[in-house]
């Protein structure tokens, strides 16, 4: 074999496995939504869906758990059932990422794809109008004070 067929043959190889890279990269990603966006979400396509869990709508059952997710900034919520593994930040008022497919009018998550975000521990707190402060202690509670 030549140099110049093997050189030809290695820059042959390696575009391929490149361009087989990157579409195994994106092929398998799901676009992220907020629940405002996902009145539109078509069955059988994977979304990744983020949000805030809406305080008292969390139920557990045997190895499934339901409960709704909304919007950062209020608004509009989606009704999410999920079984998987479940972070120990879990809780109501948290707020997730989780994939999941429509299926009728909720949305069933994928197992062992919620993720939850935790809120900063070295929060300075915020400021309020009445010069009071809010802060979250070690269980993630508000505290507030002067």
């Amino acid at each position: 074999m030549t140099r110049t067929l093997r050189l030809t043959f290695a820059i042959v190889a390696a575009v391929t496995l490149a361009g087989a890279l990157l579409y195994t990269s994106f092929a398998g990603s799901a676009e992220a939504r907020q629940p405002s966006q996902m009145a539109s979400a078509e069955a059988g396509r994977d979304y990744r869906l983020t949000g805030i869990v809406v305080p008292k709508t969390l139920r557990r059952t045997e190895g499934t758990i339901t409960f709704r997710v909304k919007d950062r900034k209020g608004g509009a919520s989606v009704p999410v059932v999920y079984s998987g593994q479940v972070p120990d930040a879990f809780r109501e008022g948290r707020e997730v990422i989780v994939t999941v497919q429509k299926q009728g009018e909720t949305f069933q998550g994928k197992p062992d794809s919620l993720i939850t975000k935790c809120p900063s521990k070295f929060d300075d707190g915020k400021q309020k109008t009445d010069g009071s402060m809010e802060w979250r202690d070690g269980s993630d509670k508000v505290v507030e004070g002067k």
